[in-house]
């Protein structure tokens, strides 16, 4: 069914085409009206000459560029061109016999000076084509460009959704495992009645305000981060009791930087699970300082087994998080030896 929208566009199509001939025309009284006073034969030739003008651009412009231009049959593009030149050439033929014979009245020296040449009015009938043609074809390639932009706008519009669609699976494989560890320690100590109890509770509480409210951003305050982890570490603190020596030193952290939230805390709960006690101590060190916009964090644990501990919950995650979200702006080294497994993460936050 014909809409109102495609009516009107086809008539404003139809007139643009129709003052487009006109103008062709206009044209040809003007050039082959050149030392000719005969205004009729110059009208009455330009008006023969129309159709084979209209024809031979209407074949090039909807059927042989489109068809064999663009979709690269150079051959049969060359093939069919040269059938079209031909044919359009014997019918320039019998415009000049329509001038000698009908209008002159076989008298050569009435003819319009122009028109008696086969080469100016080749040339005057090809122009015209050539002319459409290079601009039907500059279309094509425009809208060519500009589907082509549209497919790649929606591919990556594609990859984005589904980046974000895989990290919101890896956030959600942190989330589990990290309350499951927190409610277990608060069990134990619900069991034992401590005096610390409330505490863990107020602790959780903020970490679950974070983790509800905080995670799902791209990007939080580094700061926010850092405060995460300290409510953290203070549940695991009050877990281990003194069988933990940990160390966290921050330097150089500054408002304006952000980080993708939950991304540093995959490694320090690591070191809690995979962290071997030796000499009655679990030994945690945590360094985080920033130059400018990279950020440098470093967090080692004793332990005895680089297996296990390089296998931890969050730690291949993290790495696909990192290569997400980051991609070449980081890099990741994780070590195990003299019994502590070591990680040095350097990230630029400007990403």
């Amino acid at each position: 069914m014909f809409t109102r929208s495609f009516v009107l566009k086809k008539v404003v199509q139809l007139t643009l085409h129709f003052i487009f001939w006109c103008g062709v025309l206009l044209f040809y009284t003007y050039f082959f009206g050149v030392d000719s006073t005969d205004f009729g034969y110059v009208l009455s030739f330009s008006l023969f000459l129309m159709p084979i003008t209209i024809a031979t651009t209407y074949v090039f412009i909807y059927k042989i560029i489109p068809e064999y231009l663009i979709s690269k049959r150079y051959i049969l593009f060359a093939l069919y061109s040269i059938y079209a030149v031909i044919i359009s050439a014997y019918l320039i033929v019998i415009s000049i016999f329509y001038g000698l014979v009908y209008l002159s009245n076989f008298q050569y020296s009435n003819m319009a000076p122009i028109s008696k040449s086969i080469l100016f009015v080749s040339i005057s009938v090809y122009l015209v084509v050539v002319i459409v043609s290079a601009f039907k074809l500059l279309k094509l390639n425009l809208k060519h460009s500009e589907e082509k932009s549209k497919l790649e706008n929606k591919i990556l519009e594609t990859q984005l959704k589904l980046k974000e669609q895989e990290l919101n699976y890896l956030k959600m494989q942190i989330h589990p495992h990290f309350l499951f560890n927190t409610l277990n320690t608060m069990y134990g100590f619900a069991l034992k009645k401590a005096d610390e109890t409330p505490e863990m509770i107020l602790k959780l509480s903020n970490l679950l305000d974070y983790l509800l409210y905080q995670a799902d951003k791209p990007f939080v305050s580094l700061i926010d981060e850092i405060n995460h982890i300290n409510d953290y570490i203070a549940l695991e603190k009050m877990r281990f009791n003194d069988v933990l020596n940990l160390e966290f030193n921050t330097n150089g952290i500054s408002e304006d930087l952000k980080i993708a939230p939950m991304l540093l805390i995959p490694f320090i709960e690591n070191s809690f699970k995979h962290g071997v006690i030796i000499s009655r101590q679990l030994t945690i060190k945590i360094n985080l300082r920033c130059e400018g916009e990279t950020m440098h964090f470093y967090i080692e644990n004793t332990n005895l087994n680089a297996e296990i501990s390089s296998k931890g919950i969050g730690l291949e995650n993290i790495r696909k998080r990192l290569d997400l979200l980051y991609n070449n702006d980081y890099i990741l080294k994780i070590e195990n030896e003299n019994d502590l497994f070591k990680v040095n993460l350097q990230l630029n936050l400007n990403k």
